[in-house]
């Protein structure tokens, strides 16, 4: 079993260094075949998907956390605090709310 490994593990490194750098010469091919015609309407094609595929662009973005915090009662957000507290041996809450007031 010993000797299966000793086989399998260099192979398994230089299988995945392979596959970084073709797929990283794949999309080095792909953008620089695609940029030049970027530069029309498919530049605000490419950047409503860039909008749907990350919900960037500026913006208030998805916060899941944000709307249940501040529904929380002072006691609720004790009661989670020493929970993160002894999940997090050591670390203290912070000082400031995370609302910003």
């Amino acid at each position: 079993m010993q000797r299966k490994w000793i086989l399998i593990a260099p192979a398994a490194i230089v299988a995945m260094l392979a596959f970084i750098a073709l797929g990283g010469e794949i999309v080095k091919l792909l953008w620089n075949w695609l940029l030049p015609g970027i530069f029309g309407w498919q530049a605000v094609g490419l950047l409503a998907l860039c909008r749907i595929l990350f919900g960037g662009l500026g913006g208030r973005g998805f916060r899941p956390g944000r709307k249940r915090w501040r529904n929380m009662t002072p006691e609720e957000r004790e009661k989670f605090h020493q929970h993160v507290q002894s999940r997090c041996a050591g670390v203290a809450p912070p000082e400031a709310s995370p609302t910003g007031s």
